[in-house]
């Protein structure tokens, strides 16, 4: 009974969720942005989530010209689904609005080249690469054991030490790409202009000024304070009530 009750719960819970999804895009295509933004928000409230409502969102405060939420709400949906070209398109459409303009320092050399090769797959598709690699070497594998040639059994052999090697790339390429994702803290800021400090409190000097929209990744968390650093490299402490945190 209990069983029947909780997949009958359940059931409602994504209809429910189907329903408000469904009311969201048809107010959004009737141009009625903030009433759909409450639609979509609801569902966000009830702990469902995926790219496409996070995307839906960020489309309808683009449409009202709200900078800093149509930004967090796509980076949201760059989370959840970051090989999707059609958001990445619309972020750099909103990202427009801002009026902070943050140079991109590149990484160079030998990091560059290895974050440039992790990055090619999710960390989760990595790891399905290396399953991959798992179930050939063990074919491979049965296939030396019962072969009856010396030539074969070296073919095998060969071919197990090659997979081996691929299979070896592939975790360490998954494990680099999970520990960049689970350290990359990126944040936006959602006051209208806020100042950047040089220390976790108000009476310190003041850096530099950052408006809303900005992207910034946090490094440290002090109390009420978070010690971020900008795309160019710059460095500061801002108030946690100016930023929200994308992850």
């Amino acid at each position: 009974m209990k069983n029947l009750l909780f997949i009958l719960l359940l059931t409602s819970q994504f209809f429910f969720a189907q329903s408000g999804f469904e009311k969201g895009n048809d107010l959004y295509q009737k141009g009625k942005y903030e009433l759909a933004i409450k639609e979509y928000e609801s569902i966000l409230a009830g702990k469902k989530e995926s790219a496409e409502l996070y995307f839906n969102l960020g489309n309808c405060y683009y449409k009202l010209n709200k900078v800093a939420p149509a930004i967090y709400n796509y980076e949201k949906a760059l989370v959840l689904n970051p090989d999707d070209a059609e958001i990445t398109n619309n972020l750099k459409f909103a990202q427009k609005l801002q009026i902070d303009e943050i140079k991109v320092v590149p990484t160079v050399g030998f990091s560059k080249m290895i974050q440039d090769f992790t990055s090619v797959f999710h960390y989760n598709t990595w790891a399905w690469i290396a399953v991959g690699f798992s179930v050939l070497f063990l074919g491979f594998f049965v296939g030396y054991y019962f072969s009856q040639t010396t030539l074969s059994k070296r073919i095998f052999f060969i071919a197990m030490f090659v997979l081996l090697l691929f299979l070896l790339i592939s975790v360490s390429a998954g494990i680099s790409e999970k520990n960049d994702f689970e350290n990359d803290k990126p944040a936006i800021v959602f006051a209208a202009v806020i100042e950047i400090k040089s220390e976790p409190q108000k009476s310190s000097n003041t850096i530099f000024s950052l408006h809303e929209g900005t992207k910034v990744f946090v490094l440290e968390t002090l109390n009420n304070w978070r010690k971020i650093q900008l795309t160019d490299g710059t460095e500061g402490w801002i108030e946690k009530t100016a930023i929200k945190e994308v992850k």
